[in-house]
């Protein structure tokens, strides 16, 4: 495996403590406890699903105060969920459920604490400040496996208004626990399944191809690689599989810790603009780009610079993605192009998209931070070829 462009110095950060097991929910009551007596409860669409796991609060003597969000979390939606926790003297938040949740979670958690409006510290549309003081205490409890999210240090804010989603970003919101719990998957359904863990292959290959990649995170995404090559066709035949969803809940982990500590790429570069712009599960739009990222990556390095340390990443992809220690560097591509088919991936026309809609998007992707990590620049052309191939 190639170590070529990994720096004899790094710096990592993750949650305060993670916890991964199956059956590891049954603890949240035990760790809830030292933070306090009346935590604000972040939830999806339907509460009813978390119920045993806020009742197993309650006979621990934890008052909760439950929020439920729908889809993406929006500036408004936020800024309900902090005036709720602030009026209830939540001394805690306790997020339960996909990404979407999780980073609602993290941006409830640090705007109790940080006066103002979110506005006044998103990135792109806000003032950009700092998050000076620390968040209440958050344990983030992740029921999907793909996003991460319980170990990144951002959360991911849809604004209607400006038709783009942003980010808080804060080293100080990294979770105070992350509790990992395969189980919580059982019940995705395959589409989701697809979704879900396609973003957590986004996430442990763009980093491994970052120029801030570094000997740590190199371990985090080989090894996830490894596992989605492994697991994912197997959770999405039979999501009953616990072994396929602990490798899943596992890649995902690893994608969160190499993400929050190298960069991601044009998938996530275009991704966060698209899902501003149009109503389309993350997921599937990472899905839906990464091949095309892939080959228009490889293509330009190819031509411009042809001894750049990715070349040789892109060629460990490849290997690990196939299990075979002769493979072809296009053979990576071609093998997520593979499962994109067998998963009935949608194109992004789907959503929405239109070709007189590109030039603004690729605008928005060329300010968003992910872009920043793609192991080369890629020209307004091979951006627009990349959509057009995605779509």
């Amino acid at each position: 495996m190639n170590t070529s462009f990994s720096p004899h110095t790094f710096d990592f950060t993750t949650a305060g403590r993670i916890i991964f097991g199956t059956g590891t929910i049954t603890k949240l009551p035990a760790l809830a406890g030292p933070f306090g007596k009346k935590a604000l409860i972040v939830c999806g669409a339907d509460p009813q699903r978390i119920a045993p796991y806020v009742e197993n609060l309650h006979q621990e003597n934890l008052t909760t105060i439950p929020f439920s969000i729908s889809g993406e979390p929006s500036i408004s939606v936020v800024e309900a969920a902090v005036e709720l926790a602030r009026s209830n003297q939540c001394e805690m938040v306790i997020g339960i459920g996909g990404g979407s949740v999780l980073d609602a979670g993290k941006a409830i958690a640090i705007l109790l604490t940080n006066p103002g409006a979110p506005l006044d510290y998103l990135e792109i549309i806000g003032s950009g400040k700092p998050l000076t003081h620390n968040p209440v205490p958050y344990i983030a409890v992740p029921t999907t496996a793909g996003t991460g999210a319980e170990v990144t240090a951002n959360a991911v804010i849809e604004s209607p208004s400006h038709r783009i989603k942003v980010s808080l970003r804060s080293p100080s919101m990294l979770p105070r626990i992350a509790l990992v719990d395969p189980a919580l998957t059982i019940n995705m359904p395959p589409r989701l399944t697809a979704y879900t863990g396609l973003d957590a292959l986004t996430q442990v290959m763009e980093p491994y191809v970052s120029h801030l990649a570094n000997p740590l995170t190199d371990i985090f995404c080989r090894e996830g690689i490894t596992l989605v090559s492994q697991a994912l066709v197997v959770a999405f035949d039979n999501g009953n599989n616990l072994e396929a969803r602990e490798s899943m809940s596992l890649a995902s982990l690893y994608g969160g810790l190499a993400l929050a500590n190298a960069k991601l790429g044009a998938v996530h570069g275009f991704a966060g603009p698209f899902g501003g712009m149009y109503k389309a599960p993350h997921g599937a739009v990472c899905a839906a780009l990464l091949p095309h990222v892939m080959e228009a990556n490889i293509h330009a390095l190819q031509l411009r610079t042809p001894t750049h340390p990715s070349l040789s990443r892109y060629q460990d992809v490849a290997r690990l993605l196939t299990g075979n220690r002769q493979a072809d560097i296009m053979d990576g591509p071609a093998a997520i192009k593979k499962m994109t088919t067998a998963f009935s991936i949608p194109g992004l026309q789907s959503y929405g998209l239109q070709p007189e809609e590109m030039e603004l998007l690729i605008e928005k992707a060329e300010q968003a931070s992910s872009m920043q990590g793609n192991p080369i620049k890629l020209s307004r052309q091979e951006l627009e070829a990349i959509l057009n191939a995605a779509l």
